[in-house]
């Protein structure tokens, strides 16, 4: 399924289709240049399941949890963002199996690089900035 973002202030729009057709399972790689729009789509996404803190960027603490709304199918998500790992055994340390067998939702910035952890049934997103500056967020 395709997702155009047209402007900004259609993020909210785009995050409810998305959580409409949200398919099965519980870990979601978001792949896009730097730049692309994914941390405003997570947070996005996450204020759309009921999240009522501020979503901010993982970079730093690698992983944030955040306690979602009724209308999220699991009481919790997880939000990674591996850009700053440099070795896979990074993730091991944080107990990312762990976060993954939990069933909550798992949103993960910068996938590529633990490409090799990710389970079979990981939903790919992928959010790819269009000339005119909107993006298409295809899953």
């Amino acid at each position: 399924m395709d997702i155009r973002i047209d402007h900004i202030d259609n993020i909210g729009e785009a995050a409810r289709q998305f959580t409409d057709h949200l398919p099965a399972g519980n870990v979601f790689a978001f792949y896009g240049k730097m730049g692309a729009g994914k941390t405003t789509f997570i947070k996005a996404l996450c204020q759309q399941l009921g999240v009522e803190e501020e979503v901010t960027s993982p970079t730093f603490a690698i992983v944030n949890e955040y306690q979602a709304g009724d209308n999220c199918p699991t009481p919790l998500i997880y939000h990674f963002d591996f850009y700053r790992i440099k070795r896979l055994e990074e993730a091991y340390d944080i107990g990312f199996d762990d976060y993954v067998d939990s069933g909550n939702l798992c949103f993960i910035e910068w996938p590529e690089l633990i490409e090799d952890l990710l389970p079979d049934d990981t939903t790919r997103v992928d959010i790819v900035e269009q000339e005119d500056g909107s993006r298409i967020v295809s899953f």
